[in-house]
């Protein structure tokens, strides 16, 4: 409890305990003021994520000035520099734009591979001769203008009628060629069970929405049908192909990896208890050929992504999380690399907690030209081979990035601490190492954003609908999320291509070999051209 002096008191006092009794104020007073910036820091940051946009994006025009000091390249010029950068651009999904220049062939683009139906609009010879007379007319060319037309869901019952024959000297009995069960003695067929998955997996509406909207085709379908029926299909027969991806995966070189909190309602465990839905896909740098596999764990500690990640070896790119470093420690053949969008997040977090009069003179702001630039010359650099982009990185990359690790450390000393400005600096010194492995392989990306909008689909549903019910739940999700991902990143209909696969998995399952799927893989020539975009 603070001592309270009155001024009697004060000046009985001798000039060496006023010293002291002032000296002491002021270290409370400073750290009274630490805290409270601090405190108004946080305000500012909950308050810019609860009604702010979103966006992080800065201009990209300005250049960022460096120079050689002891064989070190580091920022030079700050104040001037500072003064000189653009304004942060701050864009949101739904700001008003102005409509767009069209673009000439856009319409004709838009329109190709759709189905044309023509529709004859003519006058009757009656009307003609009303209008012109006789037969003094003669018709130009016609005036053609086009419409989208769009025909709502329709449902039908398919009543298949299987001819059988018997043999009239035995009991040999034969049955005409038909299409396998999906469930046997169920009502579901491939087409409803890829309509189901299409809706709550790809665009992300709950069973229960689901189940009104099939009512008012009059189609009486309860959600625990449709979650049944998901779930037996996705463990009978699209588990099948997960775990062919998931061996295909290990051949890739490079992989990135998140997670994702979920709650799991009837896991064993108390009511509200963490589960996560870890997200593994391969490297950015692959356009071709791409995989996305979710893996559901009751925990996130480091035995899952060692099981997952057993037999890959090669380059896995993460955030900052500290399992990841722990397998990186335990294997030769398994190297963790960084990301920078994480390490620049701290930075943006910081500049929009600040007054706008303050932004572009504060050393987050700094911080986050600095990475910009770093983005700048790697973007130059995309459309290059890995064995090209590796060389050029080492000329017009590496010395950015060398450069700003000088300036960061010796920057941390002179911000708040644990303030948003210095746990960006303490973020990129403790993750130096996994944030430079980018530099070392032409591969590799520097950020994990890939995976992260490969999670993110999951992260839209679970607004939606909050919860998943159970543990097979849960692992029919993964199993389903997966197709779902991988079908969207190879450019598929994900409808079309679930269906294609319940219509030609259940053909298979008597097969030991399993290479069949083959021909089911996103990037399969024999998938049908129906399934493509």
């Amino acid at each position: 409890m603070a001592i309270k002096y009155t001024e009697e008191q004060l000046n009985s006092f001798d000039k060496v305990v006023l010293v002291q009794l002032l000296l002491a104020n002021q270290e409370q007073l400073a750290s009274i003021d630490q805290k409270l910036q601090l405190v108004l820091e946080q305000l500012a940051t909950a308050n810019h994520k609860r009604y702010g946009r979103s966006s992080e994006k800065l201009d990209i025009d300005q250049q960022i000035a460096f120079k050689e000091v002891d064989d070190q390249i580091v920022f030079f010029n700050e104040a001037e520099a500072v003064a000189n950068l653009g304004e942060i651009d701050v864009e949101d999904e739904d700001t008003v734009k102005s409509k767009p220049t069209k673009r000439k062939g856009k319409r004709e683009e838009d329109l190709k591979g759709l189905p044309i139906v023509k529709i004859e609009h003519t006058m009757s010879e009656e009307e003609l001769r009303k209008e012109f007379g006789g037969s003094a007319w003669k018709q130009l060319p016609d005036e053609v203008y086009k419409r989208y037309k769009f025909t709502p869901s329709k449902v039908e019952v398919e009543e298949h009628h299987v001819a059988v024959y018997a043999s009239k000297k035995d009991d040999h009995i034969i049955k005409a060629k038909h299409p396998g069960y999906l469930l046997r003695n169920s009502l579901v067929s491939p087409s409803l069970e890829a309509a189901i998955i299409n809706g709550k997996y790809v665009n992300a509406v709950p069973l229960y929405r689901l189940e009104k909207e099939f009512e008012r085709y009059n189609l009486n379908i309860s959600r625990q049908d449709m979650a049944n029926w998901t779930i037996q299909c996705a463990d009978r027969y699209l588990a099948i192909l997960y775990d062919y991806l998931h061996e295909r995966i290990y051949d890739y070189h490079v992989l990135q990896a998140d997670e994702t909190p979920v709650l799991v309602n009837k896991d064993g465990r108390t009511a509200g208890s963490k589960s996560y839905m870890w997200v593994y896909r391969t490297g950015r740098m692959y356009q071709d050929k791409q995989i996305v596999l979710y893996d559901y764990q009751q925990t996130r500690n480091t035995s899952h992504p060692r099981e997952f990640l057993k037999n890959f070896k090669g380059v896995c790119v993460t955030d900052g999380y500290q399992v990841y470093h722990t397998l990186d420690k335990e294997r030769d053949d398994l190297t963790i690399a960084g990301c920078w969008a994480h390490a620049r997040r701290r930075y943006d977090e910081a500049v929009k907690a600040l007054p706008e009069k303050d932004q572009k003179s504060s050393l987050a702001y700094l911080a986050l030209k600095q990475i910009q630039a770093i983005y700048r010359e790697e973007k130059r650099l995309s459309e290059l081979s890995p064995e090209e982009r590796l060389k050029l990185r080492q000329v017009s990359v590496k010395p950015l990035v060398e450069a700003y690790f000088v300036w960061v450390k010796e920057h941390i000393g002179k911000v708040l601490s644990k303030s948003k400005t210095w746990s960006g600096f303490n973020y990129s010194i403790n993750q130096e190492k996994y944030l430079k492995a980018f530099l070392d392989d032409g591969e590799v990306p520097m950020d994990n954003n890939a995976a992260e909008q490969s999670i993110r689909g999951f992260c839209i549903g679970k607004k939606n609908w909050v919860m998943i019910d159970t543990i097979n739940g849960a692992k029919s999700s993964a199993i389903i999320y997966s197709i779902a991902e991988t079908a969207k990143v190879n450019n598929l209909k994900p409808y079309n291509y679930f269906e294609y696969l319940l219509t030609e998995i259940p053909k298979h399952l008597d097969e030991t070999d399993r290479s069949f799927c083959e021909d089911l893989l996103p990037w399969s020539p024999k998938l049908p051209a129906e399934c493509r975009k």
